[in-house]
């Protein structure tokens, strides 16, 4: 990752993230613990893109979905007990939602960040879904 990156990554994780942390929490209706990989996030060549990027991939689908769950107090209280923490990552393997997983109250949300980057609503449904199924 060069000098390009790495000051975008930062300076979304700075600037943006602060803001997608608060409305992940209300969407769940609790503090909770995220973990984001933003070494892996950021990819060569698009430095420019990451403001639009990371959250039409990883935070809209996710505040979206938590939010379709947690709508009524049932569903809030399922997150609170049911999710424990919510990872964000890059491996470079996956490009489609069979990177998102529930398992043991972790949600591992791990997808390209600069591929198929319109798909956002396939994301959150994915999400939910999992959720949904996995609370």
């Amino acid at each position: 990752m060069g000098l390009a990156e790495r000051r975008s990554a930062e300076r979304f994780k700075n600037e943006d993230y602060p803001g997608w942390k608060a409305q992940i929490d209300e969407a769940a209706g609790f503090d909770v613990p995220v973990e984001v990989a933003w070494d892996e996030l950021a990819v060569p060549d698009y430095a420019d893109r990451y403001a639009e990027y990371f959250p039409d991939v990883y935070f809209t689908p996710l505040v979206d979905a938590l939010g379709a769950i947690g709508a009524d107090a049932m569903g809030k209280d399922a997150l609170r007990e049911g999710v424990s923490q919510i990872i964000i990552k890059n491996s470079g393997e996956y490009f489609s939602p069979t990177g998102i997983t529930f398992a043991d109250g972790v949600l591992t949300f791990d997808h390209k960040s600069d591929t198929n980057t319109h798909h956002v609503e396939e994301r959150t449904k994915a999400i939910q879904a999992l959720l949904e199924n996995g609370l």
